[in-house]
């Protein structure tokens, strides 16, 4: 995704666009990265850099800077994600516990995902999910779980653009996807068969609140068996019924 340049905007704005040219990945950017990322001059970038050094959004790291521990700090405040995860954590580690795959939760954040939890097993690496992480909609277990009982506005948003296949079995038809959709909707679980991730599977299932609006979903992800990932969904799908529940009380 290109990111703009904020050449024109006011001194917070532009302190904050220094934030977002972070990638996943990113250990370590340095004050030149920045700037180029940003199209900032380097003299505006030094300046903005130090001050988000001082309020702790940035810290010194690697070869140049890194997101700060504030960031985790204020992103822990926000009131709706802080319940969820809250209420959503122990029912990661039952999960995590009962199937031995590394659990998560994630949430919508416009056409994308972004994971608010994960509860790991040391054998699986899943680098995008970490929690923050990022992923679109489409391709993810998490994403069309959570896509399927969303407004028609955003299924049509996500439908209408272009799908880029993240994977090589990355649904990249609209048709296809809309279909896959209205089965999700039947069984309340999605699944990603390595198509966010060669060689990962991914089952996942919607949690939804009192008013029965989608807010988020909760998935297993294990080395590709795609009868081992059939397997799983009562499972998940249980578990993310109980979460409900609870959200509802």
């Amino acid at each position: 995704m290109t990111r703009p340049t904020v050449r024109d905007s006011s001194s917070l704005a532009k302190g904050l666009s220094l934030l977002d040219m972070f990638r996943d990945g990113d250990d370590a950017l340095t004050m030149r990265e920045l700037a180029r990322r940003s199209g900032l001059p380097t003299s505006t970038t030094h300046r903005l850099v130090i001050d988000l050094t001082d309020s702790g959004l940035l810290t010194r790291g690697g070869a140049g800077y890194q997101l700060g521990v504030k960031l985790f700090e204020l992103g822990s405040l926000v009131p709706r994600e802080r319940k969820l995860r809250d209420i959503a954590l122990p029912f990661a580690h039952n999960l995590n516990e009962v199937t031995q795959l590394t659990a998560n939760v994630a949430v919508r954040d416009g056409t994308e995902i972004v994971y608010i939890e994960k509860v790991t097993t040391r054998s699986l690496t899943v680098p995008h999910s970490r929690a923050g992480g990022r992923l679109p909609l489409y391709c993810t277990g998490l994403g069309k779980a959570i896509l399927a009982f969303s407004d028609s506005v955003v299924i049509e948003a996500v439908l209408s653009a272009e799908l880029l296949p993240l994977a090589p079995r990355t649904i990249v038809s609209p048709v296809a996807l809309r279909r896959q959709l209205e089965k999700i909707r039947e069984e309340k679980v999605a699944y990603d068969l390595e198509e966010s991730q060669p060689a990962l599977f991914c089952v996942a299932s919607p949690i939804f609140d009192r008013a029965h609006h989608v807010v988020a979903a909760i998935s297993v992800t294990g080395a590709t068996d795609a009868r081992e990932a059939r397997h799983l969904a009562p499972t998940v799908r249980a578990t993310a019924m109980a979460l409900s529940r609870e959200l509802s009380v």
